[in-house]
């Protein structure tokens, strides 16, 4: 049964969670407490995570994005790619990570059969860097995006959230668009997680900014030509500065949001399906992965109520950024 029929919608996209851990912490991700990790025995182990995939890709799901909290802080992340890989039906495999532990791990995540990464770079600038993901080193962020490119991903994109700030470093992402054939994305942040909306490190809810006036101000200094995009890049409107390498996008989830194009789904690491980001509705699946028959009308009842509208999904969310999966 395809779930994609049953939804009417083309649902083909698996965001897999396989940690909530993280080696940063960063201000938008979780609140300044920080969010108590899940014990080992409360995560899906690789095997798990699995077979829940290879049920998917009997529903329809073709693409898997392996996110986490940080993905590569979880030993062996490189060998459920390979498991993910060797999964009949799925056809693109992508991490999403902050790029610091990519010097040790890409080249064995390409020969495992990792296709492509996003890195969240907020920040050009170290200081900057080191407030929002409280106490990172960009250096070492940059020394991910080299490694990267050495293990041959393509494409590469790097997640910019446009927080406070941002505006001064527009010309610096240009700057990174001439030197790499890298992507960079300026995404709306989405305030799932109330307290870290209001934390005075982000400037204050009242103070996020928006893709359309950031793309303005981006234009009245630079020579713009709208651009297809490379592959996977979804939800993304792109743009390329005259002689640049790689281009902008701009992702904007929150004035203007693309629920109806939606075609994603979310598990997280402790084994719960979810439809919608936003959303506080969750179908705990680790009882039925034993049960193949059971775990796959699950799916299929899950995406059928999916109402491709995050107004209507908006539920009491009670997980930060990182226990979701990014």
């Amino acid at each position: 049964m395809d779930v994609s029929r049953r939804a009417h919608r083309r649902v083909d996209y698996l965001r897999l969670s396989i940690t909530d851990r993280c080696n940063l912490r960063c201000t938008y991700c979780m609140p300044p407490e920080g969010v108590p990790a899940r014990s080992h025995d409360e995560i899906l182990s690789y095997e798990e995570l699995a077979v829940f995939t290879r049920v998917a890709a009997g529903a329809g799901i073709s693409k898997v994005r392996i996110t986490g909290g940080e993905p590569l802080v979880r030993k062996g992340c490189a060998d459920l790619v390979g498991m993910v890989g060797r999964t009949s039906g799925i056809h693109d495999i992508s991490l999403t990570t902050n790029g610091l532990l990519l010097p040790r791990f890409a080249r064995d995540l390409a020969a495992n059969g990792l296709h492509r990464v996003n890195i969240s770079l907020d920040s050009l600038d170290a200081g900057r860097y080191r407030r929002i993901t409280r106490g990172g080193e960009l250096e070492a962020a940059l020394a991910g995006v080299d490694a990267a490119f050495s293990a041959g991903f393509s494409p590469v994109k790097i997640n910019t959230l446009l927080l406070p700030g941002v505006e001064e470093e527009l010309d610096a992402f240009v700057a990174l668009t001439r030197e790499y054939d890298v992507h960079v994305r300026f995404i709306e942040f989405m305030p799932l997680d109330r307290r870290i909306a209001d934390d005075d490190q982000l400037g204050g809810e009242g103070r996020l900014l928006a893709a359309g006036d950031i793309l303005r101000r981006l234009a009245g200094g630079h020579v713009l030509t709208a651009h297809p995009g490379p592959y996977g890049h979804g939800p993304a409107q792109y743009w390329k500065v005259a002689g640049a390498r790689g281009t902008i996008g701009f992702i904007a989830g929150v004035s203007d949001h693309f629920c109806e194009s939606c075609n994603r789904l979310r598990l997280t690491a402790d084994g719960r399906l979810r439809t919608c980001l936003f959303s506080g509705r969750e179908t705990d699946v680790r009882p039925l992965l034993d049960d193949p028959e059971r775990l796959r009308e699950a799916i299929a009842q899950a995406v059928a109520g999916k109402t491709f509208d995050r107004c209507r999904e908006a539920l009491a969310n009670d997980r930060a950024m990182s226990q979701i999966g990014g």
